[in-house]
């Protein structure tokens, strides 16, 4: 069975990514694409790269263009989903619709408004399916919110250990490097390459990075309490990719073995995510263009800490990729289905 799909968001990376994928997904139909300043634009002015779509033309993004299909992938930027999907509610009630901006991952109203300055739209069932319990709310969902591509990296590296009672929910630390597709396709001063190429530098930090929320609400229900994170995300030279280093402290009498041990256990059984033989530490590299996480983690036992470094891509697992393994979950497709691509090398 073959499932109508609408993109919306399409001149811009994530919703390139979307695209990208669903070429290669056996039982989908890609119906309309759609974007906002670039409607009457050639796809393939705009993505090259997409060849079988090159001659389709952007339509405008509206409730109208996008109702009717069995899918539709909202890939706008935050605080645009919002009046979108409430207008898809009654225009196409059966249709599936996967949020990959912002809008509808926070569940706390005040946290919204303090991080995006604006009205909180409601909170989705949340795309992150290897997170305990998600997988069986996101079957048979109508509506998903996918998680940021930081949160997505933060929230593998650590939920084991709060999952299992082995981590201090206070003092979590977290560094992220992230490629400059993270900000998006817009236009920025300190994105050219120029300005990226041979350099790294900081940006909102002490607090003020909108996902800091996101991965506080994430690890406080691996928790069943409050964590609270400093988080500090870096701009990598690089064009797509997130490294991010996570550091917790143990609970006492925990060591090495039991730590690596809960990672093991929580990540055994899933496809996409990988914990790497002790001395082999994670690379982005190794995970580009695929729905991959690698990780690695050691025991600080000087600082009673665990350390734990994830990589993904942040357009495919930290957006896209995430959003089409939840999309497969919804339909009662198998998950893996259309995400089968491996990393690329050198």
């Amino acid at each position: 069975m073959s499932h109508t799909v609408a993109v919306s968001g399409a001149s811009g990376y994530a919703g390139g990514e979307v695209l990208r994928l669903l070429t290669a997904h056996p039982q989908v139909e890609i119906g309309a694409i759609t974007a906002h300043s670039n409607a009457g634009e050639r796809l393939g002015a705009l993505q090259p790269h997409l060849h079988s779509l090159a001659d389709r033309v952007l339509s405008e993004t509206t409730a109208e263009v996008l109702s009717g299909h069995d899918v539709v992938f909202l890939a706008l930027p935050h605080g645009a989903s919002g009046a979108i999907a409430a207008e898809l509610e009654e225009r196409s009630p059966g249709t599936l619709v996967i949020d990959a901006g912002a809008d509808h991952r926070l569940e706390s109203a005040e946290a919204w408004e303090r991080f995006y300055g604006s009205g909180h739209a409601g909170t989705w069932p949340y795309g992150l399916p290897e997170l305990p319990g998600q997988r069986r709310r996101l079957q048979d969902a109508s509506r998903i919110a996918v998680p940021g591509c930081y949160p997505t990296t933060c929230l593998l590296a650590l939920a084991p250990g709060f999952t299992a009672g082995l981590l201090e929910p206070e003092d979590v630390v977290i560094v992220a490097a992230s490629g400059s597709s993270g900000a998006g396709k817009a236009l920025k001063p300190h994105l050219l390459g120029s300005e990226v190429m041979g350099s790294m530098s900081p940006y909102g930090v002490g607090g003020g990075h909108r996902h800091t929320p996101e991965i506080e609400q994430g690890l406080g229900q691996a928790a069943g309490q409050p964590v609270t994170v400093s988080f500090t995300p870096t701009l990598a030279p690089m064009s797509r990719g997130i490294l991010a280093t996570a550091t917790a402290r143990l609970r006492p009498g925990v060591d090495a073995d039991r730590a690596r041990s809960a990672w093991e256990q929580a990540y055994a059984a899933e496809t996409f995510v990988h914990v790497l033989p002790e001395g082999q530490w994670p690379t982005t590299q190794s995970v580009l263009g695929s729905n991959h996480v690698v990780m690695q983690l050691a025991v600080d036992t000087h600082a009673g800490r665990v350390i734990v470094s994830a990589a993904l891509d942040n357009l495919t697992k930290g957006t896209a990729g995430g959003a089409i393994q939840s999309m497969n979950l919804a339909l009662g497709l198998a998950e893996q289905t259309g995400l089968n691509q491996q990393g690329t090398a050198p």
